[in-house]
């Protein structure tokens, strides 16, 4: 089985900056990605940024620019930087990861910006 904890979520004002940390236990096996969705009030979850082990990295538009997406794979630990945040980047952040066709999700992590 895996584990993703969140951690880092807040209240922040508009322009601010959040650091998004997940930390992933269990099995976990190499060939994986990780990733970081976002659902916000009455949307569907969405895709944020997503990284292979190897660094392969992927990003919504909306945060390009904006997000940055890393990990350390000794730790199986994977970070969002979060600059310049908006009203419009509220929602539940919640980790991800998929490994060997299996895809595993944190519990979530709330982010709300003022404005």
């Amino acid at each position: 089985q895996v584990q993703l904890v969140e951690s880092g979520g807040g209240l922040v004002q508009a322009g601010g900056s959040l650091r998004l940390s997940c930390a992933a236990s269990g099995s976990i096996f190499g060939g994986n990605t990780m990733a970081w969705y976002r659902q916000p009030p009455g949307n569907q979850r969405e895709l944020v940024a997503s990284i292979t082990d190897g660094g392969t990295t992927n990003y919504a538009d909306s945060v390009k620019g904006r997000f940055t997406i890393s990990r350390d794979n000794a730790k199986n630990t994977v970070y969002l930087q979060m600059n310049s945040l908006k009203p419009e980047d509220a929602a539940v952040y919640y980790c991800y990861l998929r490994q060997s066709g299996r895809r595993y999700w944190g519990q979530g992590t709330q982010v709300t910006v003022s404005s």
